[in-house]
């Protein structure tokens, strides 16, 4: 009979009942459970020397050779527990195996905080016999408990992310759920073995049964502080907009200075480009550009103490900037189709011919308004029409830089000269006062602009507003 699959991993954290699962998993005739054998501390469990014959000294040098012992085992499934700071060299490997089996074990984090706080305080992480119970009462602090929180909670995503991404699934269990035999046998049958458990193991005990407001001294200091978190995360900005990518091809770089530009779509990189030649006392046609990300690696690695940068403009006159040279304009034939969906489909009283006479101060307002109600709807996902990047999030596409790297600064166009002149300093060149921004397109955004336009862009580019703390314009 084929196995469904060659070893399995057990994603877990300390005080979650890793233990009393592996206690039961071993139980099964056809499955062996090899502790934490990826454990930085330890080889498996505390004191143990070897492991299927690999030593901790020989694990911590190569890690593969043991986790290929794991996968060939002939006899029995195994497997291993794995915790958010074990060995990372094995993580990706593992998570991508389609032959490793996923069980994937959560407790109420709270329960399993101060249970880790009194397993930390008595020096007591397992019970087999109750005469030997350790108790104590510890203290609750709300910032250790938010980063332990944050910590599992990142882990927990990103394995879910990567099982989400390559289509795999994984065996769900609770803590709650560890004392359910049929739950037990349930794994049993997931990871493909043939056998089952009569009975649950009854030699670990559980070792802090007592309600929580006995094992907390500072108990209503803990209810106070909790109830401040959101657990349902109901603050959040929800975002649906398309991933982007990393768009190297469009960054621009100098040819000497070690500056690295790294331009938000639409806004004119003339200005920027300008003030990039003349640091290095050239034309702006010198600058290096429509890189790949090896040579983007090679420039880098050829301009020590380098600098990455983007620019980040307020959402009203990005979006207004991106009307007027896109949106307006008849003749641009790119945004063709587009005007027609904005006209027919989102009621954008648009000009429809060369001929037609410009729109009025208030047919201008107006049209804008519906342009950014648009754009609330486009970005959320709710219309039919692509997300484009001259109007995709900054937020998202600054994301999108990242997948190659980051930029070390995120300049405000308010105070472009400012940080500019930071940026200079950092690198050690000469300070050259950038060019006057362009004009924007079209009419002035000031004869318009009011608190309609404000309500209206913060309502679709709530992660912009949120992230760069834009407040109105002052014009």
């Amino acid at each position: 009979m084929t196995k469904r699959f060659d070893y399995f991993v057990i994603f877990a954290e300390m005080r979650t009942g890793s233990n009393f699962l592996e206690e039961n998993i071993n139980g099964l005739e056809d499955v062996i459970c090899h502790g934490e054998a990826f454990n930085p501390s330890f080889l498996g469990y505390p004191e143990v020397e070897t492991l299927l014959g690999e030593t901790e000294a020989q694990r911590n040098e190569n890690p593969f050779a043991l986790l290929d012992k794991i996968k060939t085992s002939e006899d029995k499934i195994s497997g291993f527990r794995y915790f958010h700071n074990h060995d990372v060299r094995i993580f990706d490997v593992i998570l991508n195996d389609p032959k490793c089996a996923k069980i994937i074990l959560t407790r109420n984090p709270l329960d399993s905080f101060i249970s880790w706080k009194i397993a930390l305080a008595t020096g007591q992480w397992k019970l087999t016999n109750t005469t030997h119970l350790k108790t104590a009462q510890v203290d609750f602090h709300l910032e250790q408990f938010e980063d332990y929180l944050t910590e599992m909670q990142n882990f927990q995503m990103e394995v879910q992310r990567s099982l989400q991404v390559s289509g795999q699934s994984a065996f769900y269990v609770r803590y709650e759920d560890l004392t359910d035999l049929d739950v037990v046998n349930g794994i049993a049958h997931f990871l493909g073995s043939q056998s089952r458990l009569d009975r649950l193991s009854k030699k670990l005990k559980r070792q802090n049964p007592r309600p929580i407001v006995e094992k907390v001294a500072n108990f209503e200091e803990l209810e106070a502080a909790v109830s401040s978190i959101d657990w349902f995360d109901l603050a959040r900005t929800p975002n649906f907009e398309p991933k982007r990518g990393a768009a190297v091809p469009r960054y621009v770089a100098a040819p000497k200075s070690p500056l690295l530009f790294m331009p938000i779509s639409p806004w004119p990189d003339r200005q920027i480009e300008t003030w990039l030649a003349a640091l290095d006392h050239t034309d702006p046609k010198e600058l290096r550009r429509n890189f790949g990300q090896r040579p983007l690696r090679r420039w880098k690695n050829t301009h020590p103490n380098h600098r990455s940068f983007t620019v980040v403009h307020h959402p009203v006159a990005r979006a207004y900037d991106v009307f007027c040279r896109h949106i307006l304009p008849i003749k641009d034939d790119r945004y063709t189709e587009l005007r027609r969906g904005l006209r027919r489909v989102h009621n954008l009283p648009l000009p429809e011919h060369p001929d037609d006479p410009p729109l009025s101060t208030t047919q201008l307002h107006a049209c804008f308004c519906e342009f950014l109600r648009f754009l609330k709807f486009n970005l959320a996902g709710q219309t039919a029409l692509r997300v484009d990047g001259a109007w995709a999030s900054q937020s998202q596409i600054i994301q999108g830089f990242c997948k190659f790297a980051p930029p070390h600064m995120i300049v405000r166009a308010e105070t472009l000269e400012d940080d500019l002149k930071l940026l200079t300093q950092q690198v050690g060149l000469t300070w050259y006062a950038p060019p006057s921004a362009p004009p924007l397109q079209g009419p002035a955004l000031a004869e318009i602009y009011d608190t309609e336009l404000e309500t209206l862009a913060r309502e679709a580019y709530a992660a912009d507003y949120t992230n760069f703390g834009f407040k109105p314009l002052e014009i």
